[in-house]
């Protein structure tokens, strides 16, 4: 009889601490997803500052020079695809499995990769590339938001709202003022929550 209960006793124990195994698996697992989504720093910081440099120059050599054409600075964004796609390709074959979150992240930014691909080729063949700020700023800021809530991370959900309030500031500020609402943006939409997440990296990186 005692033989038995002490079979069951250590069943239950077994029992237990599977279940505290198990919970700590899922946890573990859960963190490593926030930690890989959160090191996606470098796309924002990168993206961010081609952004503010094709912003700055198209505004400067609209007001201070006689360049027909200043929106031509814009394609250098064309570079600055294949380089964040290489860095995500170079990444992301040093992952092998991929979680649901981290697969609903990804699909989001290329998504947003598309549509912008297609709105700049639609705003090329009607001639109206000059007011390309405000319309990139309205579709970069759902995914910023949208990342923001994936990986629980409040500056960047900020980061999204306050690129879409500046989106409509530069659609109605006009040409002398609207402009300068992209470089705001893209600091306090991804410079800003960039750097902050390279830093929780680093930080991690150090514990």
């Amino acid at each position: 009889m005692f033989n038995n209960l002490k079979f069951i006793i250590m069943e239950n124990n077994d029992k237990v601490m599977s279940s505290q195994e198990s919970l700590r698996i899922i946890s573990d697992m859960i963190n490593r997803t926030k930690m890989n989504i959160r090191q996606g720093s470098f796309h924002l910081l990168f993206w961010g500052t081609l952004i503010v440099i094709c912003s700055l120059s198209e505004y400067l050599l609209y007001n201070l020079t006689s360049v027909e054409n200043p929106w031509f600075v814009w394609l250098l964004t064309i570079p600055g695809v294949f380089v964040s796609l290489i860095y995500g390709y170079v990444k992301g074959s040093k992952q092998t499995v991929y979680t649901y979150a981290e697969r609903i992240y990804i699909w989001v930014w290329l998504g947003f990769l598309f549509t912008a691909i297609i709105m700049f080729v639609f705003l090329g063949f009607e001639n109206r590339m000059h007011v390309v700020g405000p319309y990139i700023l309205m579709l970069a800021a759902l995914p910023t938001f949208l990342s923001g809530v994936i990986i629980k991370f409040k500056p960047l959900v900020f980061g999204g709202f306050s690129i879409w309030i500046l989106s409509v500031i530069g659609f109605f500020a006009g040409p002398s003022i609207g402009p300068l609402a992209v470089p705001v943006a893209m600091i306090t939409g991804y410079l800003i929550p960039g750097y902050m997440l390279k830093k929780e990296e680093f930080n991690n990186d150090t514990v």
